[in-house]
């Protein structure tokens, strides 16, 4: 008895191990997580270290550059990159990919720590932080009041809102932006400090000691013990007033003689706005690994009470949640699922003709996506867009063993065997090559599961999520499909519907034998075009363009804008509000937000254009882009770029193409060189926008110290250094304590004191006998022009030209034209690299073609494995590039890109079009064995024979792609590409495979009638019992 014979004896057993399947399947969707992408982790670990006041120079010099040194030798980097301007130093150190976070952040804080005793004493300590997972937020909470000023929406923000929104489970951090802290903010005026004979250092003294926090101790008798405290420190704007700097002739210079004191905020160079209106953001971060769809409802859940709770006046609104994406991303996939099973079960009825027959595969299909989830849950998985579209892909390869099954019993009745005989033949029949065509598509996915990267991190659930809907398929296949062909299947045939879709199939046999028979006469031909189609896939593939992933419509698009470097925050605000009124002229516009003094410059912003849902528009994202751009390009005074969203988590930070000019040359010379390549890529028409992220523009006013002057006067560089930080580096001095929270204290000249470098002339210091002389009489002014930013790319310094790639341009043409730029127009001493997106595609681009050719190799081996052959696999594998050329074709033709969607489409390919192939080897090699069959007559017959499965799973995978092709909504743009190459391809390829296959079979293939074994030889080899 063969092993197919027991379930279809015993029917209760095959439905035992269904039940069981379709019982652990429910329990794992019900525990399975849900979330966009597969949990990975990509850590950045920021290091952040001010020094108010300090020149961009000395800032690289003294801070950066010490710390880059040593925080470089940890382990798990793949990039570092710093930035060093005036008053302070960003180094951001980009981890490898899923290396773990807090190994990274305790081997780099050690790192720094080392140094701190190198770094200048006046500099702040360096902050460490770290962020996992999107560059951006999960969501941003805008917080806004008509009558309370940002400081005390942020206090609020501060002391209730933040606590509460932190206490959250999953959430990691609740981080502010545009917030403004309190500070108390001395503004002192140097001509009432010069008439009262007071110098900046006066002013700090008093500040420092007579703004103490003491610890008093306590007092302890024999039973009675009580805390002290004392009121050393100041905690009112009149107490800081009164504060007491000198006493002349008598009388007492308080504070407020010369300065003016407020509690302000502590600094005024950045602010958010929601829809125009002055507002304070909390960005929500998930913690590394949590659910975020989870976590975003929770948050919603949190809102309305914090709403509530809020101050008279003060409102809070969400104009950002990555969550809405997502869930809509999730739900449009779980639509397609079923749209494409419901489609497939109806081909199937229509291709059998017969209800019963389409009973089979209507039972097989949800089992086996069913049984998949279970495997899924062994194997750490989750929900996410990647597995429920392997599982849609999943429909019509696991529909296939059910069709083949069917097709086979149904073929063996129509020949007069009963119904439970023909379920007997035809499974004993088909369990090698069902074995062969379950074990091909494992493979095929099998070298994704260990590549590295992000593509390795994503698709290894994809991969592995569908080999396992395929595992159980075949599972079903040999158990419950025999069974239930024996059980429904009538032997006598009924229904004019089913006559004549068996009288179609016949017809279409002989037409097809027909035409076969002719072909096969011109052998030589149709294998000259085999080999012709494999080389036109080369040109097909360099002819079609290529990028990371496909850009979906998010409904939101990112908007960055750079004023001159002179700007000021209000010159930000001006042409913000500019940027506003253009948003307001595209009718997809819902709501915008946007950070002024995006990154402390305050010459910069970052906001987001907000359109209505795609269902509720006539336009795509993509088309209201160029119009946006277009529109903003029109605003003068800053230059403005709109860029989406990326596609794939860890894309980093910035506009998509972030080209890095790398060199030991200085600023100046990187600056004058990369002008001839940022002419050249505007002028090709490749670019939407494209700048230079650092310009040599920036004004700077070296103040150059009269040395011997000084000296003679009896002023020592350091005293005239405090001087200038304090009248204008806008340092802290101290805190002070407000209402049970510590505030800076920050004495710094007023605003209207400090216009320009001619203004110095009002400062003065104190030199031998108390005399106080004018800055002015011991300096000189110079003026340059200095870079923007000094920005360093591991370690070198580095210029970055970033932009949008215009429309119909992809990531690999533009960063392909500026690689071929670049070479003719940089310097030979000139490198360069690439950041964010452009980074991800340089790395990842086209990491699944090499795996498409492990791939091909694998399956060759195990169809050689399981033929026991190694020409068989070779005439199977011939349909593989017909397949391709036909998916590659309608890519070439501007349908499509190369991406990583359509590279896994191709790969996918080789094991959908294998299959086909196996059906036909397989039988031609039985009919030579048992039928004594030459290799003609016998591929002539099988070619018939199968062609009716061969149709049927086709058209079955292919209208399985239908929902794919014909989506909409987020997450509508990947979907499309992969059903695009697995519809095109498949269908042309089977085709070409009815033909090709039948001819290289007649070339290669062995004879297989002079090695036919022995009945008992048979049994003792089933392989030789199939492929001889």
């Amino acid at each position: 008895m063969k092993f197919t014979d027991i379930f279809i004896h015993r029917p209760v057993l095959a439905s035992v191990v269904s039940l069981l399947i379709l019982v652990l399947g429910i329990r794992a969707i019900v525990s399975l997580e849900v979330r966009q992408y597969p949990d990975t982790k990509n850590t950045v670990v920021s290091i952040t270290t001010t020094y108010p006041g300090a020149s961009g120079e000395l800032i690289k010099g003294f801070i950066t550059t010490p710390l880059q040194q040593a925080v470089a030798e940890a382990d798990g980097i793949d990039y570092l990159t710093s930035s060093s301007r005036q008053g302070v130093s960003k180094i951001e150190v980009y981890m490898k990919l899923d290396y773990d976070p807090k190994d990274a952040v305790a081997e780099i804080q050690a790192k720094v720590a080392s140094q701190r005793n190198v770094l200048p004493r006046e500099a702040d300590d360096p902050v460490i932080d770290s962020e996992t997972g999107d560059s951006s937020s999960l969501m941003y909470i805008a917080f806004y009041s008509a009558s309370m000023d940002p400081s005390q929406v942020t206090d609020y923000l501060l002391r209730v809102v933040r606590p509460k929104l932190q206490a959250i489970p999953g959430v990691a951090k609740a981080t502010m932006f545009g917030h403004k802290t309190f500070a108390m903010r001395i503004w002192l005026d140097p001509r009432k400090m010069a008439a009262m004979g007071v110098t900046a250092g006066d002013v700090r003294q008093v500040l420092l000691s007579n703004n103490y926090l003491s610890g008093a101790g306590e007092t302890k008798g024999e039973y009675v013990a009580i805390d002290l405290s004392a009121t050393t420190d100041v905690t009112r704007v009149e107490d800081f007033e009164n504060l007491v700097i000198r006493v002349e002739n008598g009388n007492l210079v308080r504070l407020s003689d010369v300065a003016k004191t407020e509690l302000g905020a502590e600094d005024y160079d950045s602010g958010g706005w929601y829809n125009g209106q002055t507002a304070v953001y909390i960005g929500i971060d998930p913690v590394p690994g949590s659910n975020p769809l989870e976590v975003a409802h929770l948050v919603h859940e949190a809102m309305p009470e914090i709403s509530e709770q809020m101050p008279e006046g003060m409102a809070a609104k969400i104009p950002y949640d990555a969550s809405e994406f997502i869930e809509s991303s999730i739900k449009e996939v779980f639509r397609t699922l079923g749209e494409a099973v419901l489609i497939v079960l109806l081909v199937i009825f229509l291709c059998l003709g017969s209800v019963r027959a389409a009973l089979v595969p209507a039972v097989a299909v949800p089992l086996s996506l069913v049984g998949g989830a279970f495997l899924m849950l062994l194997m750490g998985f989750s929900i996410n867009l990647l597995t429920l579209l392997a599982m849609v892909l999943s429909i019509g390869l696991v529909v296939d063993d059910a069709i083949v099954v069917v097709e086979n019993v149904h073929r063996h009745i129509e020949n007069g065997l009963s119904a439970f005989d023909a379920a007997i033949v035809g499974a004993r029949e088909l369990w090698l090559p069902i074995i062969a065509m379950t074990t091909t598509l494992v493979a095929v996915y099998a070298p994704i599961g260990f590549m590295g990267g992000l593509v390795g991190s994503l698709f290894i659930e994809f991969a592995f999520a569908l080999a396992g809907a395929v595992i159980i398929s075949g599972v079903v296949a040999l158990t419950l499909s025999p069974m239930l062909c024996a059980k429904v299947f009538k032997t006598s045939r009924h229904g004019r519907f089913e006559q004549f879709v068996e009288n179609s199939f016949a017809r279409l046999a002989r037409v097809y034998g027909a035409v076969l028979h002719r072909v096969l006469d011109f052998t030589s031909v149709v294998i000259a075009f085999g080999i012709a189609v494999l080389v036109c896939i080369y040109y097909l593939f360099i002819m079609s363009q290529s990028e990371l992933a496909p850009t979906e419509d998010q409904s939101i698009l990112y908007v960055s804008g750079r004023g001159p470097e002179t700007a000021t925050i209000d010159y930000t605000r001006h042409y913000a509000q500019q940027v506003i009124d253009a948003y307001e002229t595209i009718p997809e516009y819902k709501e915008s937000f946007f950070m002024l003094g995006f990154g402390g410059a305050p010459n910069t912003l970052f906001g987001g254009f907000k359109m209505t849902a795609p269902e509720a528009r006539e336009r795509s994202q993509s088309e209201v882009a160029p119009e946006l751009q277009n529109k903003l390009t029109a605003i003068p005074g800053m230059q403005i770029s709109t860029f989406p969203r990326p596609s794939l988590p860890g894309a980093g930070r910035g506009l998509p193409v972030q080209f890095v000019i790398l060199s030991a040359a200085s600023y100046a010379d990187m600056d004058r060189n990369s002008d001839a390549l940022l002419d050249s890529a505007l002028g090709s028409g490749k670019f939407m926008f494209l700048q230079k992220a650092v310009e040599f523009t920036r004004p700077k006013t070296n103040i150059v110290l009269d040395r011997n002057r000084a000296g003679a006067l009896g002023i020592d560089m350091e005293e005239i250094g405090r001087a200038l930080a304090l009248f204008l580096g806008g340092n802290y001095v101290n805190w002070f304590n407000y209402e049970g929270r510590s505030y800076k204290v920050i004495p710094q000249v007023a605003p209207e004191f400090r216009l320009d470098s001619d203004m110095l002339q009002g400062y003065y210091v104190r030199g031998e006998a108390e005399r106080l002389i004018p800055l002015a009489s011991l300096v000189s002014f110079e003026n340059i022009v200095e870079p923007s930013d000094r920005t360093q790319f591991q370690q070198l310094n580095s210029l970055i030209l970033q932009g949008v790639p215009a429309p119909g341009v992809t990531m690999g043409d533009a960063l392909a034209f500026l690689d071929e730029e670049a070479k003719k127009l940089l310097p030979r001493d000139y490198s360069w690299d690439y950041a964010g997106m452009a980074r991800q595609y340089a790395q990842q681009g086209n990491a699944l073609l090499v795996t498409f050719f492990v791939a091909l190799v694998i399956i060759y081996l195990v169809l050689a494995a399981q033929f026991e052959s190694w020409r068989d696999p070779l005439i199977i594998l011939m349909s593989v590039p017909m397949s391709i050329a036909g998916a590659l074709s309608f890519i070439a033709w501007g349908f499509g890109t190369i991406n990583i969607y359509t590279q896994l489409g191709l790969i996918t390919l080789i094991g959908v079009i294998a299959k086909n192939g196996i059906l036909i080897v397989e039988f031609a090699n039985r009919l030579q064995i048992h039928e004594g069959l030459a290799k003609r007559p016998a591929v002539e017959q099988a070619a018939m024979t199968r062609l009716r499965p061969v149709l049927m799973t086709t058209i079955a995978m292919v209208v399985a792609m239908t929902p794919l092709l014909t989506a909409t909504g987020p997450g509508a743009a990947s979907r499309f590409q992969m059903g695009l190459v697995i519809t095109t391809g498949l269908g042309i390829g089977t085709v070409f495979t009815l033909f090709v296959v039948p001819a290289y079979y007649l070339l290669i293939a062995r004879d297989h009638r002079q090695t036919a074994p022995e009945p008992a030889t048979a049994v003792a080899k089933p392989a030789g019992e199939v492929a001889g």
